[in-house]
């Protein structure tokens, strides 16, 4: 399906809305056309949104690599980290830019929709850095490092058209629903849905119209577009040989309809689908390729013994009769009859080379002429049985053919089943920050940036929490949640997560402190004459310090409610919370190579759970710096 320019507008608004001061986190590739962007905020759910060179739209998954996109590796240098600042819609056409700003830095892409679809990289100036199909066309040329050129604008934009514009249906000499479809860039769904709420013959022409029946369009084309922009929706799915999703419902011949929540959802469902068919296809394309030509293979192998079998046959045919002609009184081939009755068995001798032969079909079998009739049968026999023998031969290889293509069948199916997808789970509201459970059963948050430090301060801390802080420059904050009166088993495992997840950890500092303070004692505010950076807080009064001896954290599979979630924290608490969990320390592996690991040991545990959990969650919850593992263990008694 393609999306229609209207539905364009709806998309535009909504995600405008969904990704307002989002920064881009990450970037995936999932087929050469299309691409995920991961969007994050420091108070907010993540948002995916998959960009495609058929339409653009949130995702509620996300689809492990199909095929390099080369895009990619341009995107992450020039987006990464920056805000989505804007999404636009050129007039009523299926294109879109979306800016991206930061850093003194801005760029542009533009979602080209239609044909065979683009994804174009621009910088503030709109000149071409990057794009996924080079074009040269009689309107407009796009290579890299020229200017964007959009195509020619067909038609009316059906955002400002007035009753006047449709007035010139009445001058067209074609039907009036084509002249509808083609000046106003609408679909035929759309266009029959028009005619049919207008209760007008699509075949009409514009000339026979009326212009209360013109009025009429104008007042149903109004509502539709309007229905379809502001999201006055009732989502459906047609199912036909192509899955369909609209936003209104529209009458339709198809039995096959299925009510979706909402518009978005229903694009996420088809063009999920889609991408992940296509995916399954180009994973077992090269073997099927390989599967044909050994079925044909196969069926040469069949011929080949049915080609024997009848040779043989033959062969063992004429020894029979060259044994019926010695009892009737021919001894040699010599005989001047034998000429005519070999030509009743379809057989001739022939002579090549000065070497008598036997042609028995295509086979070609020597003898000596002056041979006995029973020696020359008795040596064809002996053909006969020879051509039998290769028939064994052959469907050994026939046999050794079958079992390739049965492996080779299972080889695809696993690969088409390999095309493998994890659901965006709508995460807890602590999970924005770094947090695990005490051995009291106590909840712990951590900032991860200046921006979490300040949010976790600013609106998460109450009055009978505590405040923790590691005694070093480029410390977070943690809070341990109703911690007035906590056990001490809940303060120092709070000291140590801070202490870990702190410059100590990339700098493999041992021996540190962290302390606790009370709600009062955190000051939001400078002091007067100085500056506060974002995140950084001053504190008054008494700190309660807590002496850190070791530096190991643990990754642990946390039960939540109905769910499993990642935590990372001291390794007693985790120990106890989890169903499974993995001991770090400090220097070994980079970040993400890190986390890899981390998750094979986890698929080696819990595999069904493991691969929900997408690697990037895994990089989330680990400490900034190297890491190595020192233990991992299974929990069973969960």
């Amino acid at each position: 399906m393609a999306l229609a320019g209207i539905e364009i507008r709806y998309l535009v608004n909504q995600i405008s809305n969904l990704t307002k001061d989002y920064y881009v986190s990450n970037i995936y590739s999932v087929t050469k056309d299309s691409l995920l962007f991961k969007f994050h905020h420091p108070e907010k759910q993540d948002v995916m949104l998959m960009l495609s060179t058929f339409g653009f739209w949130q995702s509620s998954v996300k689809i492990e690599p199909i095929e390099q996109n080369r895009l990619l590796k341009r995107l992450r240098s020039d987006l990464l980290r920056l805000k989505l600042t804007k999404i636009e819609q050129i007039g009523a056409e299926r294109i879109v830019y979306l800016t991206f700003a930061g850093f003194d830095k801005e760029f542009i892409i533009i979602g080209e929709f239609f044909s065979d679809g683009n994804v174009i990289l621009c910088n503030n100036e709109m000149k071409i850095l990057a794009l996924l199909h080079s074009i040269d066309v009689r309107h407009r040329t796009l290579k890299v490092g020229m200017q964007y050129v959009a195509p020619p604008q067909n038609g009316l934009n059906i955002f400002k058209i007035n009753i006047n514009d449709l007035l010139e249906l009445r001058s067209a000499d074609i039907s009036c629903a084509k002249w509808v479809g083609r000046s106003l860039g609408l679909p035929t769904k759309y266009v029959d849905e028009i005619f049919r709420r207008s209760n007008i013959d699509t075949n009409l022409k514009g000339a026979e119209l009326q212009e209360e029946q013109i009025k009429t369009l104008f007042d149903t084309i109004t509502t539709l577009v309007r229905d379809v922009t502001e999201g006055n929706h009732d989502p459906i799915i047609i199912n036909n040989e192509k899955m369909d999703v609209l936003p209104i419902k529209i009458e339709t011949n198809s039995s096959n309809v299925t009510a979706v929540p909402t518009f978005m959802e229903g694009l996420d469902k088809t063009f999920t689908e889609n991408i992940l068919e296509k995916g399954k296809t180009i994973q077992s394309t090269g073997i099927d390729k390989e599967i044909t030509e050994l079925e044909h293979k196969l069926e040469e192998q069949d011929k080949a013994i049915s080609v024997v079998k009848e040779k043989s046959s033959e062969i063992a045919k004429v020894a029979k009769y060259l044994q019926q002609m010695n009892s009737s009184g021919i001894i040699s081939l010599d005989d001047h009859r034998v000429k005519d009755m070999l030509s009743k068995v379809n057989v001739i001798i022939i002579k090549e080379k000065g070497i008598s032969k036997l042609k028995i079909q295509d086979a070609k079998i020597e003898f000596n002429i002056k041979s006995s009739l029973p020696a020359i049968a008795s040596s064809l026999f002996n053909e006969s049985k020879r051509q039998s023998n290769a028939i064994e031969s052959i469907e050994q290889l026939k046999k050794q053919t079958e079992k390739r293509i049965a492996k080779l069948a299972k080889k695809a199916e696993n690969a088409a089943n390999n095309v493998s997808y994890s659901e965006v789970k709508k995460k807890n509201w602590f999970e924005r920050y770094r947090w695990f459970y005490t051995s009291d059963g106590l909840l712990a948050i951590g900032g991860r940036d200046s921006s979490s430090n300040s949010s976790i301060i600013r609106k998460h801390l109450e009055k009978n929490d505590l405040v923790f802080h590691a005694d070093i420059f480029g410390s977070p904050f943690f809070i341990l949640k109703n911690g007035k009166g906590a056990p001490s088993a809940s303060l120092n495992e709070i000291a140590h997560a801070t202490v870990c997840f702190s410059r100590a950890w990339r700098e493999a500092m041992y021996g540190l402190s962290a302390y606790w303070v009370n709600p009062e004692q955190v000051k939001k505010a400078a002091p007067s004459g100085q500056f506060l950076p974002k995140g950084s807080f001053t504190i008054d009064g008494q700190r309660n310090f807590v002496r850190v001896s070791t530096m190991r954290l643990a990754v642990g599979l946390i039960q939540h409610d109905d769910d499993i979630i990642l935590s990372c924290g001291p390794p007693e608490p985790i120990k106890k919370n989890s169903i499974g969990y993995v001991v770090i320390e400090p220097s070994g592996s980079e970040l993400v190579d890190t986390a890899k690991k981390i998750k094979i040991e986890f698929l080696k545990m819990r595999e069904e759970i493991t691969k929900t959990i997408n690697l990037d969650d895994f990089v989330r919850v680990l400490p900034a710096g190297k890491s190595n593992i020192v233990e991992s263990k299974i929990n069973l008694d969960e």
